[in-house]
């Protein structure tokens, strides 16, 4: 991975203080941060560390493409689901960019912190993160001067996490990530305009609304993607089924899902819930945590 993004920085200092800074995060320690990390890198003092976080000059968004086409090379499948969910981190004072009193689920509480919404690739050989947005409250993006002042380019707009949650998808969904499915907790089930997008961009979505059971959608499936078995000798010829679903008529995806217990019909409706045995071994309503 670290020759893979090498391009992405004219020096060889801050290459390196990232190979550190990656090798950190995904070691074993208990607290993660620059002095840990440098501490675990052999190194006297966190400055390298912090330089690279801070001032160094290299492309964030070009080392994100990279990494994600890391992680497809290794991990791609069809029937993949992209896991939308937000962390947060808390914060002493007010000059760290984003940071206000909010909830957040790492402290399962109102604190001073800041609050980013990942995108997580969840497949079958295993899963990774391969985007990330900070959310920015009205209470920085209404004030030019604290922008300015904290780095924050120009004309950056207020977004909702919904928002931020859907530019994500679609710009996986537009570099070719492969996947069948989105997935995430009722803070983005209950925004109609990521629902939407999910469907216009062709994937199907698990997601429960505020207060409801999580909700299936196969509105992106695809049904030709499986091919059927042999045919019985023996069954007696049927009509060939209709290339358009009627109101409620299940798709293959569906079935299958509903087969293996993962999810019951709503009564009266054509909407389907994720079952208890859903939750627990389908995987696709994975939280990602704060390490």
């Amino acid at each position: 991975m670290i020759d893979r993004i090498a391009p992405r920085f004219a020096r060889y200092e801050p290459l390196r203080h990232a190979a550190s800074l990656v090798q950190g995060l995904l070691s074993g320690l208990e607290k993660k941060n620059c002095w840990t990390i440098a501490e675990h890198a052999g190194r006297a003092s966190p400055d390298g560390l912090q330089h690279l976080l801070s001032r160094a000059r290299w492309d964030a968004d070009a080392v994100r493409d990279d990494l994600r086409s890391f992680v497809v090379d290794h991990f791609a499948d069809p029937g993949a689901v992209l896991v939308v969910d937000e962390t947060g981190d808390v914060k002493k004072g007010i000059h760290s960019v984003g940071v206000q009193r909010q909830y957040t689920g790492t402290a399962g509480r109102v604190e001073n912190a800041q609050v980013a919404v990942f995108l997580t690739y969840a497949a079958a050989p295993g899963h990774a993160f391969i985007d990330r947005a900070l959310y920015l409250p009205k209470s920085w993006t209404a004030e030019s001067d604290r922008c300015a002042a904290a780095g924050i380019p120009a004309g950056t707009d207020f977004a909702t996490k919904p928002a931020l949650a859907t530019a994500m998808i679609a710009r996986a969904v537009t570099a070719g990530v492969p996947a069948a499915w989105v997935a995430g907790d009722e803070v983005y089930g209950a925004d109609p305009v990521l629902r939407a997008s999910v469907r216009d961009l062709g994937l199907g979505y698990v997601s429960p609304g505020r207060g409801e059971p999580a909700g299936v959608s196969d509105a992106g499936a695809d049904p030709g993607r499986h091919q059927p078995g042999p045919a019985n000798p023996h069954r007696r010829p049927t009509r060939p089924r209709p290339k358009l679903r009627l109101p409620g008529q299940m798709t293959y995806d569906l079935r299958r899902l509903r087969l293996h217990g993962l999810i019951d019909r709503v009564p009266h409706t054509h909407r389907y819930q994720v079952t208890n045995d859903g939750l627990r071994n389908a995987m696709i309503l994975t939280r990602v945590h704060d390490r």
